[in-house]
């Protein structure tokens, strides 16, 4: 991304010194008085307006990485809070059953605490300051948000496994969409490299990747937890089934 604005101004400099010069006439030609001022105040006006456009656009950059970070967080701490429901009914439910499921629901935990490790929050601002200018910053965060979405879609399908397992032993049996489509793992050095290469021509489709990754990933995941939700909460609105207690012993005569 740094190189965009350095070619571009370069090829104004080098434009506008061609039009100067040829503008000055040929040999043995005057050349016409004011010409000069005039072509230097065009290239003044056309640089300033070129800087001004630069700056804009860092600053589109800086809140465009800001809005990225905080759907990133809202979204991770939302699945967090919802794999905590989720295996709080999966442990309601055996205990309403009586039925032990602690091995299956140990797994869910433990994927639970790996969540809350992976998908720390991290701050929007501070990133979108770290970007601004097209400075390294801007490039780790284009990493951990591409990375991020890839690991976190890939705990998510262990969990809804061993969450459709566990509701299986419970007698309640889930059937769920398959994903028509995941987040890829993409390669930032190769991202990176094809950026540098083609002036940043390269890092509109990063974007776009940035920002349609987890789009796709949220529409599913809403058909995913939709589905759940429909099939486990009849479950829970349900009486408990109880044995009926023997008939007492008649006493011994």
């Amino acid at each position: 991304m740094p190189l965009l604005p350095l070619i571009i101004g370069v090829g104004l400099v080098v434009a506008f010194i061609a039009i100067l010069v040829s503008s000055l006439g040929t040999v043995g030609m005057t050349p016409t008085p004011g010409t000069g001022t005039t072509l230097a105040l065009g290239l003044f006006g056309l640089l300033s307006l070129f800087y001004l456009g630069y700056f804009l656009l860092i600053i589109l950059l800086a809140i465009m990485i800001f809005r990225l970070v905080r759907r990133r967080n809202l979204h991770f701490n939302r699945q967090i809070l919802l794999y905590e429901d989720l295996v709080s009914v999966a442990k309601e439910l055996g205990s309403k059953k009586s039925t032990d499921v602690s091995v299956l629901t140990n797994s869910l935990d433990r994927n639970l605490r790996e969540a809350r490790l992976d998908d720390l929050e991290k701050n929007a601002t501070l990133w979108a300051i770290l970007s601004f200018g097209f400075g390294v910053g801007l490039f780790y965060a284009g990493y951990f948000l591409m990375k991020d979405f890839y690991r976190h879609e890939r705990r998510e399908d262990m969990f809804i496994q061993d969450l459709v397992r566990t509701f299986y032993a419970l007698g309640v049996p889930i059937n769920l969409p398959y994903r028509t489509s995941h987040v890829p793992d993409r390669s930032f050095a190769l991202y990176f490299i094809l950026t540098l290469i083609t002036g940043s021509i390269f890092a509109v489709y990063w974007v776009y990747v940035l920002v349609s990754d987890p789009n796709n990933h949220f529409r599913q995941q809403m058909v995913i937890e939709d589905t759940i939700m429909a099939q486990v909460s009849p479950t829970l609105s349900s009486p408990p089934t109880t044995t009926a207690p023997p008939p007492p012993t008649p006493p011994a005569m």
